[in-house]
């Protein structure tokens, strides 16, 4: 067993010193409030918030009979479906496009990353005045190639996609600037060295510009997965969980159990859940995908 020396000992109180303010941060807005929703999911509150009768297990047992709760856990994983791998897909395409080396270029990779800098609540009010069935551009559009457009937010089987499809254009810019800067980070010389093997079009992609460029395909697949998961503001503002809850994800569902239902126990067991499952998800990420990861 290795002993801790006098130097040890004072290397660790430095480190810890330097990172003090890090993890007062932490313990104040992360920890902390994670054990309380913990603490909170075992008792019944009143409206007030203020705890009353201890309720031990009741809360989770309510939520595995719960059909709303297996409705939600549906939703969040069809929005996480259709949000995730398009939006990173869609992301990849329009980075190579802009990687090209011609005059201007930079004009449009400001223009297709611009979405950066539009808060959610901006882009779903924008995107609510696209999908409006009688005054939105989209349906205008489809009726010019003779295509009756949905009345997108207010059908279940639209409703979903006109959400996920607000979110994949809100995270795009972010997409679009960390593939970019990957593929820019590609040496010249390998893609050379495959043209001279005679590598051409779809070869050179699926065999070189996207295994040097996985660690970032990487990185999004697990902040774009954890962000999705966490996504409130559009969904609040284009369908508020609706129709006949084919949008209540779980964030949402907590939203309304808390200020709404005012059942706050209820609700930090729905919190405890979802981030049981967040971490679960990245962990099952981590484990299984990074092997497919490509470092140099």
């Amino acid at each position: 067993m290795t002993r801790w020396s006098s130097r040890d000992t004072r290397s660790l109180g430095i480190g810890l010193a330097y990172l003090a303010p890090s993890l007062l941060l932490f313990a104040a807005f992360v920890f902390i409030p994670l054990a309380q929703t913990i603490y909170l999911s075992f008792f019944n509150t009143r409206a007030t918030g203020a705890i009353t009768t201890f309720a031990g297990l009741d809360h989770y047992l309510e939520l595995l009979t719960s059909e709303a709760f297996r409705t939600g856990l549906v939703a969040t994983a069809q929005f996480a479906l259709y949000t995730v791998p398009v939006g990173i897909a869609l992301g990849l395409v329009l980075a190579v496009m802009l990687n090209q080396r011609l005059r201007g270029i930079n004009v449009f990779r400001t223009m297709m990353s611009s979405t950066i800098a539009i808060s959610a609540a901006v882009g779903a009010l924008i995107w609510l005045l696209l999908f409006n069935p009688s005054l939105g551009l989209l349906n205008y559009v489809l009726s010019r190639v003779g295509v009756h457009g949905p009345e997108w937010l207010i059908q279940p089987t639209t409703a979903i996609i006109a959400v996920s499809v607000t979110t994949i254009w809100l995270t795009l810019g972010t997409n679009i600037i960390v593939l970019l800067s990957g593929l820019q980070g590609v040496p010249e010389e390998i893609y050379e060295a495959a043209r001279l093997d005679g590598a051409r079009g779809l070869r050179m992609f699926t065999r070189i510009t996207i295994p040097m460029v996985s660690p970032s395909l990487f990185f999004l697949l697990v902040v774009d997965t954890v962000a999705v998961l966490q996504a409130f503001t559009q969904i609040h503002l284009l369908t508020r969980g609706g129709p006949v809850d084919a949008t209540r994800v779980l964030v949402y569902s907590i939203y309304l159990d808390a200020f709404q239902n005012f059942q706050f126990g209820f609700a930090s067991a729905q919190a405890v859940i979802l981030f049981l499952l967040v971490m679960g998800l990245t962990l099952i990420q981590f484990r299984f995908v990074e092997r497919l990861v490509h470092y140099q």
